[in-house]
């Protein structure tokens, strides 16, 4: 059990996030559409594998991590910004979903090589 635990833990963070950044979403009143318009925009990053796999995991991965929509969101709350905190929640809610079901950042080695598992 102990050796998954972190793996446990990875995944249920994501979902966690997910959830959280959802609630927030429709709490702020944002439109429905616009999450479901936008919620897979960040795997438009995959098309950096037509360069090849170390092109293709950089572009996913730096569009697959919290750093991006967290910048964002933050600068969202302090310059009130609607639109860039709408689009940091969805952003937030796709990483947590990804984390969630076990699509992890990307190494260089494959495209089903991730830091959670090998999908």
């Amino acid at each position: 059990m102990t050796d998954r635990l972190p793996r446990i833990l990875l995944h249920a963070e994501g979902a966690v996030v997910a959830v959280v950044a959802v609630t927030l979403y429709f709490h702020e009143g944002y439109e429905w559409w616009l999450l479901l318009l936008l919620a897979l925009a960040p795997d438009l990053a995959m098309l950096g594998y037509v360069a090849g796999p170390r092109v293709g995991a950089t572009a996913y991965d730096l569009v697959h991590t919290y750093v991006g929509p967290v910048i964002l969101g933050t600068a969202g709350v302090i310059w009130s910004s609607e639109t860039a905190l709408a689009l940091a929640l969805i952003w937030l809610t796709h990483i947590g979903v990804d984390r969630a079901i076990g699509y992890g950042l990307k190494y260089p080695s494959g495209f089903k090589d991730t830091h959670l598992q090998r999908v």
